[in-house]
Order: structure tokens, then sequence, then C-alpha cells
């Protein structure tokens, strides 16, 4: 398990597997029904490297993306929000 610093929101939970050789993909699992599929609904979240201790955006579910400080993501995505200075003042 990893020291993940996120907690899930509500109605959602993550979940942790061996991706490739040194990488752990973090998945975010949406626990409501939809009417378009009886499947649960899931997302990437990102990927952990626990050699090296860093996170990484997803590129999609199969890619491993550049690198991210844990402290630009969110508990939805490892995507970080990229503001304008206009904007980040708003927020």
């Amino acid at each position: 398990m990893i020291d993940f610093p996120h907690s899930p929101p509500d109605g959602y939970s993550y979940s942790f597997e061996d991706f490739k050789r040194g990488v752990i993909r973090i998945w975010l699992h949406h626990h409501s029904s939809y009417s378009y599929t009886k499947e649960e609904v899931k997302t990437v979240w990102g990927f952990y490297k626990p050699k090296t201790k860093k996170y990484y955006i997803p590129v999609n579910h199969k890619t491993v993306g550049k690198e991210v400080d844990i402290s630009d993501t969110r508990e939805y995505t490892a995507m970080p929000i990229l503001l304008n200075p206009l904007m980040s003042a708003f927020i």
C-alpha cells in the first residue's frame, strides 16, 4: 500500500494495482449507478512509482505521463489545474 495523501470524495473510492514493474496505477471508482452501463464506473487517477516516491499524470489508463507535484493534484485526478494569473486570483 502507498502513502496516498488524498481522501476519496463522497461516493467514490480508490484502488491501487500493480501496473508495470515499479509502477502502481491508482483508480478512482464512482459508486453511483448510471443508465448507460451496468458496470462499475472508474477512471484512472494517476500513477505512482514507489521507488522514487513520485506521482505521474495519466495520458490514458495505459500510459504514464509527466511527473506531477502531489500538492498540485486533487482528489479526482492527478492532472493539475493550469490557471492564468487572473484566474488564480479568484481561487
